[in-house]
């Protein structure tokens, strides 16, 4: 990095002279350094997976969750920093109880998705405060549909076909255009989802090292069980 440009990598509110936030790019860096998450829109719902893979046997996998339900229809997975997720998590728990309160209806996905987003651009013009270290895919189904939105530490989000976040997204994206489908069904997303989990995973992917969650027509968000990833791991080989 250049001289001149050093002088606002500390600084969060201040542009560089080349129009770059930099805490908004190291932000990014601490997410390409989290675990691989990915998600992928069906014809009839959304399939969200991540790599739950943990640093030492001696800690228990039944106590870490990754894929949080937000509403009942509605549910998100995050590459990055777990702290900062669970900020996230619960800003967007309560901005849906809210509209809830109010309109006595669960908060359409594309609404949510844009409340958390606002979220994230707050803390990138805020003093004495830095940026969200995480990636966000968020999936729901409402009356229009399914949906799948990656909401990243700018605020800015999007909506995806089907994407990755984290370490080796690069790939898997790349692993996912060559597989995706217009006309692809629920079980066949799963079944995409893990083959693209295994084409990077390091070591053997088990039931116990992966989470993956769904929602269908049923407008349920729902986590898989060990015993269910297990079938389909068993159906994938």
């Amino acid at each position: 990095m250049a001289g001149s440009e050093a002088n606002y990598s500390f600084s969060l509110t201040t542009f560089s002279q080349k129009g770059k936030l930099f805490q908004i790019e190291y932000a990014l860096n601490a997410i390409q350094n989290g675990k691989l998450a990915l998600g992928i829109k069906a014809t009839n719902g959304v399939v969200l997976c991540t790599d739950k893979k943990l640093p030492t046997k001696l800690m228990d996998s039944d106590n870490i969750h990754k894929c949080e339900e937000i509403t009942p229809s509605t549910g998100m997975v995050y590459a990055g920093l777990g702290p900062d997720y669970r900020v996230l998590v619960k800003s967007a728990r309560k901005s849906a109880q809210k509209y809830y309160q109010t309109y006595h209806e669960v908060e359409p996905v594309p609404m949510l998705v844009r409340d958390t987003a606002n979220i994230c651009q707050e803390y990138t013009q805020s003093g004495g405060v830095r940026p969200f270290g995480v990636s966000l895919l968020m999936a729901g189904y409402d009356d229009d549909g399914p949906h799948l939105f990656q909401v990243d530490p700018s605020g800015t989000f999007f909506g995806w076909k089907a994407t990755a976040i984290g370490k080796g997204f690069k790939n898997a994206r790349s692993f996912l255009e060559r597989r995706y489908r217009e006309d692809m069904e629920l079980e066949d997303a799963i079944h995409t989802a893990l083959l693209t989990m295994r084409e990077g995973f390091e070591g053997e992917m088990d039931e116990h090292n992966i989470e993956l969650s769904v929602i269908g027509e049923d407008k349920k968000f729902r986590i898989l069980t060990p015993a269910e990833l297990r079938d389909y791991l068993d159906e994938a080989n």
